[in-house]
C-alpha cells in the first residue's frame, strides 16, 4: 500500500510506502519484532487492511518507524509535526 501524495507519518515512508505489520510479508519476523500473527495473513481483507490502516494514521508506532524524521518529530516537536502534517493536507487538497 502507498500514498500517492505527500504525507509526513513515522509509519509511512518518504517514498509514500506504508509500514505496517499486517502488510509484511508472512511467517516470522527475522529480527523477532513482530510475531507471526501479526503479519500478512490470506484471511485479511480490504476491511481489515483499511481498519488497521486507520488505526496506525490515528496512533502512530514511533518505536519501530519507517520515517525517523517524521517519529523523532511526533516525540520532540509535537506541534511543528502537527504543522507539517497539515500542510502535507493542504496541498493534497489543492492536487
Amino acid at each position: 500500500m502507498k500514498f500517492i501524495t505527500e504525507i509526513w507519518h513515522p509509519n509511512i515512508e518518504k517514498n509514500g510506502d506504508v509500514c505496517i505489520s499486517i502488510l509484511h510479508e508472512p511467517g516470522d519476523d527475522k529480527w523477532g519484532y513482530e510475531k507471526a500473527s501479526e503479519r500478512w495473513l490470506p484471511v485479511h481483507t480490504v476491511e481489515t487492511i483499511l481498519i488497521s490502516v486507520i488505526s496506525m494514521l490515528a496512533d502512530p508506532n514511533d518505536e519501530s518507524p519507517a520515517n525517523v524524521d517524521a517519529a523523532k518529530e511526533w516525540r520532540e516537536n509535537y506541534p511543528d509535526f502537527k504543522r507539517k502534517v497539515a500542510r502535507c493536507v493542504r496541498r493534497s487538497q489543492e492536487e
